[in-house]
């Protein structure tokens, strides 16, 4: 039985009322959500002591952060401090990419450890073993793709993206179209060579019925991915995006129908003016599933900065209905991202989450926030560093340049602080 059905039936599992207390909600609400697809709690039912973390209509935005190795750079030690320093600056979530080196060996490690939930592309994986197997990726079958699957499932992996609406008329409506920058999913991209190659359709999407038979046996949560996402501002919204959604809004039912939660991800890089509609344009479409973001990033010429164009627009698609934001780091378009872009990219997403958290209305929003500003009025730095999103930060830039004369103020204003010189005055208005 997987969580959806159990929800279905009536039941407040321990998941649903552990994640309701953590998120303030009424668990009856949450199950209702769950029961209804709007809301999921991804978790693998071989997993047992990690936080289920609730993602969906109404609660407040969650956080993913992705590691992983590549076949240039194949570090186990690095790729598990990455994820430990997501989850330790706050991640909900973690996605291991892994495309090169021990990659079964990094995905069990971050298991026994990670207590968030865990997703994967498995598709990498497949790609990696025909690779070290001396096989080109078109030479692998559909059942060397289902395998991996079964694998990962079996380790516990609590939500797999898969790129199920890669099919031969989405590629057709990019080609008479035409793109700038064809695709960028690396899922889909492989999986258009592989369709290219064999002149059949995508396995994921005929033999879908098969990935829901795994999906449900271990109930782990599809995130039906975007392989169509627009990897520039000029492709954003178009005919392939569309018609790539529609499908997964299909998909979604189909997934429903056998009681399998349902995520759908979606671009990319897209304009600020277009973030709104393409939010409205995901629910309708798919009925009110989750939508997981990657940004999206309002511009194209920010490499260096990305975690910033990404934060920009994922404040804009969390506030018009996006559930569950995939971080950007700095080092997005240029490298594999280090550690310490990993924490930059946490935390940047967060604030984006927490802004769209208060515009939304959600309750307790911006409880932290009033704290803040009455630990400024009363020259509380204590309370200050530990209600904000990166207390290590502020207490190591607080700590190592403090003012000269008065530690009440900053090293900016001194005694120019217009929060003293401003209680002064008032106080002798006041007196008056």
């Amino acid at each position: 039985m997987t969580l959806m059905y159990r929800a279905r039936k009536g039941e407040i599992t321990p998941e649903i009322a552990r994640a309701a207390r953590d998120e303030k909600v009424d668990p009856g609400k949450l199950r209702a959500l769950i029961a209804s697809g709007r809301a999921v709690i991804c978790k693998n039912k071989r997993r047992r002591d990690i936080r289920p973390v609730p993602v969906g209509e109404g609660l407040t935005v969650k956080v993913n952060a992705n590691f992983g190795s590549s076949r240039d750079r194949a570090d186990v030690n690095l790729e598990l401090e990455k994820m430990r320093v997501a989850v330790e600056a706050g991640a909900d979530a973690v996605m291991d990419l892994s495309t090169g080196g021990p990659i079964d060996e990094i995905r069990r490690l971050v298991l026994a450890e990670c207590d968030v939930p865990l997703g994967t592309v498995p598709i990498y994986q497949a790609a990696a073993e025909g690779y070290l197997a001396g096989k080109s990726w078109v030479e692998l079958s559909a059942d060397d793709f289902f395998r991996g699957i079964e694998k990962q499932a079996e380790d516990g992996v609590d939500f797999m993206t898969v790129h199920c609406g890669v099919t031969r008329s989405t590629i057709e409506k990019l080609k008479k179209e035409g793109r700038r920058l064809d695709i960028v999913s690396r899922g889909g991209s492989l999986l258009a060579e592989w369709m290219e190659y064999h002149d059949k359709e995508n396995p994921f999407f005929e033999q879908y019925d098969r990935l829901l038979d795994i999906m449900r046996e271990y109930d782990i949560t599809i995130s039906l991915g975007d392989g169509f996402r627009p990897g520039c501002l000029a492709d954003a919204t178009d005919r392939a995006q569309i018609h790539e959604l529609s499908i997964l809004g299909e998909l979604t039912e189909r997934a429903w129908d056998r009681d399998v939660q349902v995520m759908i991800e979606g671009p990319g890089h897209v304009p600020m003016h277009q973030i709104a509609a393409n939010m409205i344009l995901q629910k309708r479409l798919c009925h009110g599933a989750p939508f997981y973001v990657l940004g999206p990033l309002v511009t194209d010429i920010a490499p260096g900065y990305d975690h910033i164009t990404a934060a920009i627009g994922g404040a804009i698609a969390a506030w018009n209905g996006a559930d569950f934001l995939c971080y950007v780091t700095p080092s997005e378009h240029l490298r594999l991202p280090p550690v310490e872009d990993v924490r930059e990219g946490v935390i940047a997403t967060k604030i984006a989450g927490h802004a769209a958290d208060i515009a939304r209305g959600i309750p307790g929003a911006m409880d932290r926030d009033n704290i803040m500003a009455d630990a400024r009025a009363n020259f509380d730095w204590k309370t200050q560093i530990e209600v904000s999103l990166d207390p290590k930060r502020a207490r190591e830039w607080r700590g190592g340049d403090m003012p000269k004369a008065d530690e009440n103020t900053c090293t900016m204003c001194a005694d120019l602080c217009a929060v003293k010189n401003s209680q002064k005055a008032l106080r002798k208005v006041a007196a008056k």
